[in-house]
């Protein structure tokens, strides 16, 4: 018998899984057993490195791309995808964009909350109605530190993480019954292309290690475990969690 870990037989969707926090899950997700639809805005149709991770697993492998931030794009992704018979969808991919509140372009903030916010509720919208139809499925939102906290110059993107964990409720209080898990992985300092500013301002790096428990900065490896938990049998009675996954920088 399978233990409630187990993927196998599982398809997935992983946004955002060319690089990052989001190659990290669907690389622990293949792990588990899972095959993988990967969608990114740049990911190649064939060859890329994500493919190779997971099909040295084992598991099947599928490359689509999609710009999150064109609506049209994102609707017929969703409708693509209602076709598949998603069991887990992953909604990682997301964007920040860094400039003072008092002179943050307007245009950055909605483009923000497009990418990091309204197309991730599309597609749960979508993937989520074929789940309720066949009455099961995991859905996944990669939230934040600033899920909880403001931040510094990024208000659009606070405000998009902040609004991911009302969806994450929102969802659970409608699906929970149904068969529908909903919840959300909230990563802490992470070293992937988004902090790479950060990490590269020696004052703000330092001051940011120095919170962390942990004492270091975490890689996106570091979310896997988390990410098959809440995709796996395992969390058949956990709805509308936002995990921490921060090397304890919330408990500080």
């Amino acid at each position: 018998m399978s233990g409630p870990f187990d993927l196998t037989g599982r398809l997935a969707v992983v946004t955002g899984a060319n690089r990052g926090i989001g190659f990290g899950i669907a690389t622990a997700l293949a792990d588990a057993g899972a095959d993988i639809i990967a969608v990114s805005s740049r990911i190649p149709d064939s060859g890329s490195e994500i493919e190779a991770e997971v099909r040295a697993r084992g598991r099947e492998f599928r490359a689509v791309r999609c710009d999150l931030a064109d609506a049209d794009a994102v609707a017929a992704l969703g409708a693509e995808l209602r076709t598949s018979d998603v069991d887990i969808l992953v909604n990682n991919a997301g964007t920040i964009l860094r400039a003072p509140a008092a002179e943050h372009p307007m245009e950055w903030f909605e483009r923000v909350l497009r990418i990091n916010l309204t197309s991730q509720f599309a597609l749960a919208q979508a993937v989520g109605g074929r789940m309720l139809e066949r009455g099961r499925g995991k859905i996944v939102f990669t939230a934040s530190l600033l899920s909880f906290q403001g931040g510094i110059n990024v208000p659009g993107y606070a405000a998009a993480k902040s609004g991911l964990t009302g969806v994450v409720k929102a969802l659970s209080n409608e699906w929970a019954g149904r068969g529908v898990n909903v919840n959300a992985i909230a990563p802490g300092y992470i070293a992937t292309d988004n902090t790479q500013a950060l990490r590269d301002d020696p004052e703000r790096s330092r001051a940011i290690l120095d919170r962390i428990p942990a004492g270091r900065w975490g890689e996106a490896s570091d979310l896997g475990g988390a990410a098959v938990f809440l995709s796996s049998r395992a969390s058949d009675y956990v709805d509308g969690v936002v995990l921490p996954v921060d090397g304890g920088w919330l408990g500080r």
